[in-house]
C-alpha cells in the first residue's frame, strides 16, 4: 500500500509546453489577505474584547500562551474565513495574516493556539458567562445601529426564528424532532432591523434541546432585546414578528402587556378558523376558477382559542393556489394581530417581510452555525455563538459594501470576494505590507469596505 503524503512540491509534467510546478513553500503567504477587512470591522464593534471580558480566565498565569481574547478571535476570524473546524488550526498556526489578526508580528511572531488548546477553551466556558456573553453580542449590535443612525429610528422590527441542527453523536441535549425527522438541536435565533432597510442583523443565537417547542425561551429572549432597543432607540416604534410555532399563549400574553409593542404572530390553522374563512375562501375559489390563476381574499375576525383570556385580531388570507397540471389547492393563512391597518397591507408589507429570515438562516448555516459536536451542551451553545460572531462581522462588511457590486452578496460570496486573496506579508522596521493581487476583479468593492472601516490611501 502506498501513503499519499503532501510534499512540498506537485509537478504537472504535461499540461502545458513546459512542466509546471506547485511549490508550496510560501512562508510568508496567505490565501486570506482579505481577512484583514474583518480585523477593521471587529475594531469598529469591540465584539471580541466584550465577549472575551464575559469569560473568567482560570488557568495558571505563568503557564499561559494564548490569552483569553486571543483564542476567541482565533476561532472567530478563523469561522469568518471559512474554518469551522478548530482542527484547522493546525494548517492555520503559522499563517502571518492569521498571526497579524491576533496582533502578532506575522513572520516572527507566536503560532496560533492548537486544536487541543482549543477544544479546551471551549469547554471550560460555563452556563453564566455564556448568558453574559449573549447580552454583549445583543448590546454590542443593538449599539452599534444606534451609533450609525444616530440613536433615531422610525420603526425597530425584531425577529425570532427557529432552526434545526442536525446530530450525530452523543451530544448532550439532543433529541429526536418529529416535525424534522431527525435528532437535533433547535437552536432560535434573533435579528434586528431599522425603519425599512432590508438587512436584518443578528442580535441573539441560543440553542436549544432538540424536542422543545417553538416558544420555550422566546420571552426571556424578547424581554431582554425589547430593553436594549428601548434604551437605544427611546421613542422608537417597535414591532415584533413571529411564524406559526410562536402562537402561544404565554407569549401572546407578553406582547399584550408590553406597552405600545406592535406584533404580527402566525397561528396555524384548525377547524374553528377554517369555518371563518369559509366565505372569503368561496370567493377565492370563484376568482380563481374565472382567471385560472392564482387568487386570495383578505379578510379578519376576532378569535379567541380556548386557553386565550380573551379575543384578538385575526387576520387571514384566503388563497387558492393553481399550477399547470395540478388541481386547485386551498391554502389559507392566519395571522394574529394588534395593528389596526388593512389585512391586505399588514399581511403583505409586515408579516410576508419576514420571509427574508429564512436567507439569514442559510446564510448561518453556510457558515456552519450547526457544527456542534461537542458533547457538552453548553460547548456547543459557546460555538454558536462564536459562529454569530463571526456572523455579525460579515454582515457589517456587506453594510460598507452599500451601493458595490458586493452590498446584497450572500456570505460566502462575500468571503470569496473579499476575503480569499492571496496575500504575501512583508514586514519591515517601520510597517507591514500586504502584497495582493494587482489582477483582483472586485478591488473597487473591496477599497470602498476598507475605506468605511478606516482606511486612507497610502
Amino acid at each position: 500500500m502506498i501513503d499519499f503524503t503532501m510534499t512540498e512540491c506537485l509537478l504537472f509534467p504535461e499540461l502545458f509546453a513546459k512542466p509546471a510546478v506547485l511549490k508550496f513553500d510560501q512562508r510568508q503567504g496567505s490565501s486570506d489577505g482579505g481577512a484583514i477587512l474583518l480585523k477593521a470591522a471587529e475594531r469598529r464593534y469591540g465584539l471580541i474584547e466584550g465577549l472575551a471580558g464575559c469569560v473568567e480566565d482560570k488557568r495558571q498565569a505563568g503557564k499561559v500562551e494564548h490569552s483569553l481574547n486571543e483564542l476567541l478571535a482565533q476561532r472567530v476570524f478563523s469561522i469568518a474565513c471559512g474554518y469551522a473546524d478548530a482542527n484547522d488550526s493546525a494548517r492555520l498556526g503559522a499563517d502571518p495574516v492569521h498571526k497579524m489578526l491576533l496582533g502578532r508580528d506575522p513572520v516572527t511572531g507566536l503560532d496560533l493556539a492548537s486544536q487541543p488548546t482549543l477544544s479546551r477553551f471551549e469547554n471550560a466556558v460555563d452556563r453564566k458567562q455564556l448568558y453574559r456573553m449573549g447580552e454583549t453580542l445583543a448590546t454590542s449590535v443593538i449599539e452599534r445601529h444606534a451609533k450609525r443612525l444616530g440613536n433615531r429610528a422610525l420603526l425597530v422590527t425584531l425577529d425570532l426564528d427557529p432552526t434545526d441542527d442536525p446530530t450525530h453523536g452523543a451530544q448532550q441535549m439532543s433529541f429526536f424532532n418529529g416535525h424534522y425527522d431527525s435528532w437535533c438541536y433547535l437552536p432560535v435565533m434573533g435579528f434586528v432591523s431599522f425603519n425599512d432597510e432590508a438587512e436584518q442583523y443578528l442580535c441573539a443565537a441560543v440553542l436549544r434541546p432538540g424536542n422543545v417547542t417553538a416558544p420555550v425561551g422566546a420571552v426571556g429572549i424578547l424581554r431582554r432585546l425589547l430593553m436594549m432597543v428601548r434604551h437605544f432607540f427611546p421613542g422608537a416604534r417597535i414591532r415584533v414578528r413571529l411564524d406559526g410555532g410562536f402562537a402561544h399563549p404565554e407569549l401572546l400574553d407578553f406582547l399584550d402587556a408590553e406597552p405600545g409593542l406592535e406584533y404580527v404572530v402566525a397561528m396555524a390553522s384548525n377547524a374553528v378558523l377554517q369555518r371563518e374563512a369559509e366565505a372569503a375562501m368561496q370567493v377565492a375559489r370563484v376568482l380563481a376558477e374565472v382567471t385560472g390563476k392564482t387568487e386570495h381574499v383578505y379578510s379578519e375576525t376576532s378569535y379567541a382559542a380556548n386557553t386565550w383570556p380573551r379575543e384578538r385580531r385575526m387576520i387571514f388570507k384566503a388563497e387558492v393556489v393553481r399550477a399547470d397540471g395540478k388541481e386547485p389547492k386551498d391554502n389559507p393563512r392566519f395571522v394574529i394581530t394588534n395593528l389596526q391597518q388593512t389585512p391586505q397591507w399588514i399581511y403583505e408589507e409586515v408579516y410576508c417581510q419576514r420571509g427574508e429570515i429564512e436567507n439569514r438562516i442559510k446564510e448561518l448555516h453556510a457558515l456552519e452555525i450547526d457544527r456542534t459536536s461537542c458533547s457538552s451542551f453548553w460547548a456547543n451553545q459557546f460555538r454558536v455563538l462564536l459562529t454569530a460572531a463571526a456572523y455579525v462581522l460579515m454582515q457589517e462588511l456587506r453594510l460598507c459594501a452599500a451601493g458595490s457590486n458586493c452590498s446584497r452578496a450572500q456570505v460566502w460570496t462575500l468571503r470569496e470576494r473579499l476575503l480569499k486573496l492571496r496575500a504575501r506579508v512583508m514586514v519591515s522596521v517601520r510597517r507591514m505590507v500586504l502584497h495582493l493581487p494587482a489582477s483582483f476583479p472586485f478591488l473597487p468593492a473591496f477599497q470602498q469596505v476598507a475605506a468605511a472601516l478606516g482606511a486612507s490611501p497610502g
